[in-house]
């Protein structure tokens, strides 16, 4: 099979401000037509990083390619890139027409053709022609930040980069547009590179996840993957709740390891993940691989499902969620004996979490 070309490749690429290092080296592959999410907390570089791809500070050191030119060392407005900001940038007193020509009017394309191009796009984010010469301060949330879509689109860049563009928005909306932007990433086959601090929107539209922690890239897989099989603990809790069970503490109060389980591990060195998700509630009868007893000390109702948090005998602490017809009888204060197949654990071993 032949070797497809990423569009985009980042190598040892640095940033220093005085004696801060924003970023380490790092490395990172975008392939043409992907839609990379970028994550992390506040801190990791992803400013730092974003603002390097687009052009709006250079790096101390190493190089960004768009396929086989150097972009790093080009100006912005050059660069064949455009950027979704937060904030969206919109001209208020200006029609929605006026401001998805914008970037076409910069480069001298005749007004008819502007004109064309405005209302394909109009067309493409799903609003109505009437908005060409709708003024902005008329439209709603939801409709600007489909009119920055469409300016962001109106030259035909080859990626499109954004920086938490929805952040800003209610709940209600911010889902939708997540479902109309994966659609749109669909539609047009552009390479999409997005920035945020929504570990969930970045689940929903990404291809991979890219999960930055002080200027370097932790993991780089896809969201199901990193989700399963995270590579540090930093990764594992920044995807969602999670139990942590220390190997080296073996069979201990309210624990057990079934013998097949220890033989299976062997004499494997660190934590085992275990989703909330992941653990049952066992009868009198019934057995695991890992198994776990303790007393529920809190319970909070979510939707469909029910989350408890229970203590074991040695004073830990673990997150278990049952859908709402498995829920436990006897709520805070009563007994609970939980577990899991092997299968649905994951090792995290010592050196990978040490190296976090």
């Amino acid at each position: 099979m032949m070797q497809v070309s990423p569009i985009l490749r980042i190598n040892a690429l640095t940033k220093t401000f005085d004696t801060f290092t924003a970023l380490h080296g790092i490395d990172l592959n975008v392939s043409e037509g992907e839609f990379l999410a970028i994550v992390g907390p506040s801190g990791s570089g992803k400013t730092t990083l974003i603002r390097i791809l687009v052009g709006m500070d250079e790096p101390s050191d190493g190089a960004v390619w768009l396929r086989d030119t150097r972009i790093d060392v080009i100006p912005a407005n050059k660069r064949p890139t455009c950027m979704v900001f937060q904030s969206l940038a919109l001209f208020p007193h200006r029609t929605v027409g006026q401001n998805i020509e914008f970037p076409l009017k910069l480069r001298g394309v005749a007004r008819a053709d502007r004109k064309a191009r405005a209302l394909e796009l109009l067309d493409l984010l799903r609003l109505p022609q009437e908005y060409y010469d709708k003024r902005i301060q008329q439209c709603s949330g939801g409709e600007k930040q489909r009119v920055a879509l469409a300016r962001a689109l109106a030259y035909d860049p080859e990626i499109l980069f954004f920086d938490e563009p929805l952040s800003a928005l209610d709940y209600r909306l911010r889902k939708t547009l997540e479902k109309e932007l994966k659609d749109l990433h669909r539609r047009t086959g552009k390479t999409f590179i997005y920035i945020t601090h929504s570990l969930e929107e970045a689940m929903v539209m990404s291809d991979r996840i890219a999960i930055m922690k002080a200027g370097r890239f932790e993991q780089i897989a896809p969201a199901e993957e990193i989700y399963a099989r995270p590579v540090s603990k930093f990764v594992a809790e920044f995807m969602g709740e999670v139990n942590f069970f220390d190997l080296s503490a073996g069979d201990a109060a309210g624990v057990t390891i079934s013998p097949r389980a220890k033989t299976a591990l062997g004499a494997a060195k660190g934590a085992l993940t275990i989703r909330p998700e992941s653990l049952r509630t066992l009868g009198a009868q019934e057995t695991a691989d890992l198994s776990f007893e303790g007393v529920i000390v809190a319970e909070y109702l979510l939707g469909s499902r029910v989350q408890y948090r229970m203590e074991l005998a040695t004073g830990q602490e673990m997150i278990v969620e049952v859908l709402r017809e498995n829920a436990v009888s006897g709520g805070i204060g009563a007994r609970l004996i939980v577990g899991c197949d092997l299968k649905a654990a994951h090792l995290i071993e010592e050196a990978h979490d040490a190296a976090a």
